[in-house]
């Protein structure tokens, strides 16, 4: 039995992809990727040498240099990784929190919010005000990482008229 194959001529060059499909995909600490003129992104990535709690590393990356204040950006991560060390911290009301979940067929967080929940919800505010007091009077944008399954923490360089 002989099997027929057949070839299809490659085309010279491939269609372009998509604005979206181009701008998609990993990068690194402190690459941004430009997703249209005059809009650039920073990410910040998880520092995984203590182990895998939600920690993000505190060095300023080289795209954020002269737009913010070295002290001031690393305040703000060890902040955050305050909140998230508060979050997964196990104590005595969170054990009783899961207890009564597995009790109640976890039907009482229907009714309430977790620890983990109160405190995810405490790092928005915080990132809310450090966007409006700190970072959006500088062009920046911080995005909260629980948008991104807390993974980066993102920042969008915003280009305004009169910025060079």
């Amino acid at each position: 039995m002989s099997v027929k194959t057949t070839s299809k001529p490659v085309p010279k060059s491939l269609p372009p992809r998509s604005k979206m499909a181009q701008n998609t995909g990993p990068t690194t600490t402190g690459t941004p990727s430009n997703l249209q003129a005059g809009f650039n992104k920073v990410f910040i990535q998880r520092d995984y040498s203590e182990g895998t709690a939600v920690k993000f590393h505190t060095r300023l990356p080289n795209e954020l240099e002269g737009l913010i204040e070295r002290h001031v950006f690393e305040s703000t991560i060890t902040r955050l990784n305050e909140f998230f060390a508060e979050a997964e911290k196990g104590s005595c009301s969170t054990y009783c929190e899961g207890c009564i979940g597995c009790i109640t067929a976890y039907l009482v967080y229907m009714c309430s919010e977790t620890h983990y929940e109160k405190t995810l919800r405490k790092i928005s505010k915080f990132i809310a005000s450090q966007n409006e007091r700190i970072y959006n009077p500088k062009g920046l944008q911080m995005i909260d990482p629980t948008y991104r399954g807390l993974r980066v923490i993102e920042i969008s360089i915003l280009d305004r008229p009169g910025r060079t």
